[in-house]
């Protein structure tokens, strides 16, 4: 492990795990592979990561969990490195949008939520976390498609994700089960879960 940090890291209470090239102000800056310089050089492959329990009040992870070989270990680890009632905040590829990276290992749907709830027998793994909200994206990443299209293709792009994101974020079920196959897929979905420790 690498910690870049100049300020006191006990003051900064929020993580951005997997920061790549997109480090945010106001977070702790954690990745292994990222050039530009993480405030904590870490593998996210490797547990226990070097945070204390309940030390965070919020992760953000953006198209994080799609690259790692166990995301239910993340996931543990996030519920341990975050206080009760605080929020983890995930975004990844929706399984609609198929695997248009070569390193994505997997697509993710609304199910991924089930497996944090004590009810789900088909696969509870173990600790708690309540999903608070869930969003579809038809385009993702603008940051990115920002520096690879033309302004009209890109102001074009935008415009219509937001309209199809309306829509499919009314029923975001149907969306998932009726709309992806008939119409066509959503390049993410976006989770908000809240950390339940008993």
């Amino acid at each position: 492990m690498q910690n870049n940090l100049t300020g006191d890291i006990d003051m900064i209470r929020k993580l951005n795990l997997g920061c790549g090239e997109f480090k945010k102000k106001g977070f702790v800056n954690v990745d292994y592979f990222s050039i530009s310089e993480p405030d904590i050089r870490h593998n996210l492959e490797v547990f226990p990561y070097p945070f204390a329990d309940n030390e965070f009040l919020l992760v953000e992870a953006d198209h994080v969990l799609e690259h790692l070989n166990n995301p239910f270990g993340v996931m543990k680890e996030l519920h341990r490195i975050v206080e009760n009632g605080g929020m983890v905040k995930i975004k990844v590829p929706h399984f609609s949008r198929g695997f248009t990276h070569p390193e994505h290992k997997r697509g993710f749907d609304l199910a991924f939520c089930h497996y944090f709830n004590p009810s789900f027998q088909g696969g509870y793994q173990g600790f708690e976390f309540v999903p608070e909200k869930m969003i579809f994206a038809w385009m993702c990443q603008p940051y990115l498609k920002k520096t690879l299209v033309s302004p009209f293709v890109y102001h074009t792009a935008v415009s219509t994700g937001k309209i199809l994101d309306f829509f499919a974020n009314l029923a975001p079920l149907f969306c998932s089960r009726v709309w992806c196959f008939w119409v066509g897929g959503f390049e993410e979905i976006e989770f908000h879960f809240r950390v339940v420790k008993k």
